[in-house]
């Protein structure tokens, strides 16, 4: 009996070592020009492979060669299949790579046998996060020797309706990765998890007494080596950590679980990965470097302390206090996640984090835009103790239009229990008083039959909202009030802004908005989904944009807000206008200064030229007199101005500014990651993310073609804000 085990050990030995020696059959790689033997019908998946991201979509990641599936071609609507040929189930698994939306059935890849779907795979994507495909595995060997047919199936128009897929494989190696978990005691204030930016997204859970009570997606940094330690190893037995191995540290605040044990669930990690053994629960967030003190990070701009920063949100000032909320993934350096992050100022130049404000109630519903009042007159209800009532709506992905509210300065929220408010095919909900008719208005971005519309709802409770009318032509995050004329206060016009910048001026009785003017543009550049401070003092009007595409490579943050600016309405020569200007608040943070006056400058001549330094304010008044082109050259950024077509240009984006009596006058802003540029006193603002060399220090102004005069010119050193 010994004898015959033994045998049969070693012919398991050696059909196993066959096994693992038999080569992989690639059954497709989608590298070709079309699709070969594969039929594909519909409109999603076209006549071949796409070459990696399409138009309009989220940058695509984790496919192998050049070629993959892609059925975002034409977005979302489009619908279709692609059918492989019949094949021989010849290995014990078949490997794919895999992502898209996460909608089985309808955005998947099955495997039919005599007409039956035997295995499904679908993309992970659901209501918001990647566009990475990751390995999914099939165990088939109880398929061994039948006839199969793979098809790749999009039949959803939603969102994250699609489909991607690579690389399908048969192979005796499993290449997905398996669930995982660990179990630690709370006895401090967060959980820390290591983030690897560019690592393939992975799915976690956090469950406490058998109930889910976080999940989110996260690239967590493997660390992989070749031994692994047990992930229930003390801390002081953690494995050292390689160079480069971690990105950043995403801390979640675990406090509310003290005493109990959190389980971490990972639907996938690879073989050997340390990721779980290098999690830590800690008094504080773990850092690379001290926060606001990395090599990149701006000066004077807003950014995270850590993670992924987007739109401004709930801009408003309360008990001198200016609160910014912003679209946050707390989690990692690309979007994804979002949350509402805090963050609170009493000068609107230096900044102060405060605990994260709003977080998904479930995997998929995500805390989008929205804004923040004061309801003086408690006309909601919530009202308790003797400070202002903070009421916030935004816009849940799985639910719609919601209310929250604070007494305690918004440091802690409270959902309204009649959410949502307001449900329709939207988001970005703008909360108004509207005096005069003493009610609230809700302006929000609205989509209905293939239009895009600003939408109005009224309400006198913030609870109960009723449809008011919709106006056509803007997209995303509306900005809505009304402002006086710098010439005459007792002139007001209202303002409905829209998030690529531009804006109208017009009449709003309440429950219509009539335009008079055709959309105007302010800002240009780098600037997206802007908005203005509700309750500000002194009727000032306070905007703050997302600095949209300015990056910051390496660093554990991703994304900047644009400098704070006063928006006033002016009569120009095309009538009445916003301009846009700097706080003067900031001027707090001037130190060292130049002044030039009167000084004539030709194409060999720089006046500037022993001025050095990181962190600069310029102002200049420039005559041009026959010049073809003049500008500042700013830690080696040209800010150039054309004259023959009075454009101003930084990096990749230009703006019109119009000279008068052959005289521009320019104010500068330039920081770590970005130069801001102000022209004639603020009626043409543009945000450029070409960001000044960090090794120089150098400032420049030149001509080219002939002679400009500085009337005047001033440069102010700046300190940093932090």
């Amino acid at each position: 009996m010994r004898f015959l085990q033994i045998v049969l050990l070693l012919l398991a030995s050696c059909n196993l070592a066959r096994a693992e020696d038999r080569p992989d059959i690639v059954l497709a790689d989608f590298e070709g020009d079309d699709y070969g033997v594969w039929r594909s019908e519909g409109e999603a998946f076209g006549t071949a492979p796409a070459r990696g991201t399409l138009p309009n979509q989220m940058a695509v990641s984790g496919f192998l060669g050049q070629g993959l599936v892609n059925s975002f071609r034409g977005g979302d609507a489009t619908q279709g299949t692609l059918t492989s040929p019949p094949f021989a189930v010849e290995r014990r698994y078949i490997n794919l790579l895999v992502g898209g939306g996460h909608h089985p059935t309808e955005t998947s890849v099955d495997l039919v046998v005599d007409g039956r779907v035997v295995e499904s795979a679908t993309g992970p994507a659901a209501g918001g996060g990647n566009e990475h495909l990751d390995w999914q595995s099939w165990d088939v060997q109880d398929l061994a020797g039948k006839q199969a047919v793979i098809r790749i199936v999009d039949r959803n128009t939603g969102g994250w309706g699609h489909v991607l897929v690579d690389q399908i494989v048969q192979s005796d190696r499993r290449l997905a990765a398996e669930p995982a978990s660990r179990d630690m005691p709370v006895t401090a204030h967060y959980l820390n998890l290591p983030v690897r930016t560019g690592a393939p997204p992975r799915h976690v859970r956090f469950t406490v007494d058998g109930r889910t009570v976080r999940e989110f997606d996260i690239e967590l940094a493997d660390a992989i080596t070749s031994t692994t330690k047990s992930v229930a190893a003390p801390l002081k037995m953690q494995p050292k950590i390689p160079p480069g191995a971690i990105s950043l540290w995403g801390p979640t605040d675990v406090s509310v679980f003290r005493g109990k044990t959190l389980r971490i669930e990972v639907d996938a990690l690879p073989k050997g990965s340390q990721a779980l053994e290098l999690a830590t629960i800690d008094d504080e967030p773990r850092v690379l470097a001290p926060i606001y003190h990395e090599k990149q990070r701006p000066q004077f701009h807003f950014t995270a302390p850590r993670g992924w920063l987007n739109d401004p949100n709930g801009l408003v000032y309360s008990a001198g206090e200016w609160h910014l909320f912003y679209q946050h993934n707390p989690y990692g350096w690309n979007w994804g996640n979002m949350h509402w992050g805090h963050a609170v100022s009493d000068d609107l130049v230096s900044w102060r984090e405060l605990p994260i404000a709003l977080s998904p109630r479930r995997y998929g519903d995500w805390c989008f835009s929205g804004s923040a009042v004061i309801d003086h007159d408690n006309t909601s209800g919530f009202k308790k103790g003797d400070g202002d009532l903070l009421v916030l709506a935004y816009t849940s992905t799985g639910r719609g239009e919601c209310i929250a509210f604070s007494n305690d300065a918004g440091r802690t929220w409270t959902e309204f229990d009649g959410n949502p408010v307001v449900k329709h095919q939207g988001r970005d909900p703008r909360l108004v008083w509207h005096a005069p008719t003493k009610r609230w208005v809700m302006a929000i971005y609205d989509e209905t039959d293939s239009k895009r519309w600003i939408a109005f709802y009224t309400s006198s409770d913030l609870k109960i909202w009723e449809f008011a009318s919709r106006i056509e032509g803007f997209f995303e995050c509306p900005d809505l009030f009304e402002i006086a004329s710098d010439d005459d206060e007792t002139v007001a016009r209202w303002v409905l802004y829209g998030a690529d910048g531009k804006y109208v001026l017009g009449q709003f009785d309440g429950r219509v908005f009539t335009p008079d003017t055709e959309k105007q543009q302010l800002w240009h550049g780098n600037f997206y989904a802007a908005q203005t401070f509700s309750d500000a003092p002194d009727n000032r009007r306070v905007q703050i944009g997302w600095g949209q595409g300015i990056t910051f490579p390496g660093m554990p943050f991703n994304q900047q807000m644009t400098v704070p600016v006063e928006l006033t309405l002016r009569s120009t020569s095309a009538g009445p206008r916003l301009f846009a200007w700097p706080v003067d608040e900031l001027e707090s943070l001037r130190s060292t200064l130049h002044a030039f006056g009167d000084v004539r400058v030709s194409p060999d001549e720089n006046p500037l030229e022993d001025i050095t330094g990181e962190l600069f304010d310029i102002e200049a008044e420039i005559d041009l007199g026959d010049v073809h082109e003049c500008g500042f050259t700013v830690r080696g950024v040209p800010v150039t101005y054309n004259v023959e077509r009075h454009e101003l240009s930084c990096g990749a984006h230009k703006a019109p500014l119009l000279p008068a009596d052959n005289v521009i006058r320019v104010r500068l802003l330039a920081d770590r990651g970005s130069i801001e540029i102000f022209g004639n006193s603020g009626e043409m603002a543009l945000s450029s993310a070409a960001a000044p060399a960090a090794e120089n220090r150098t400032l420049a102004f030149f001509t080219r073609g002939g002679r400009a005069r500085l009337r005047s010119v001033t440069v102010y050193e700046l300190r940093s804000a932090w």
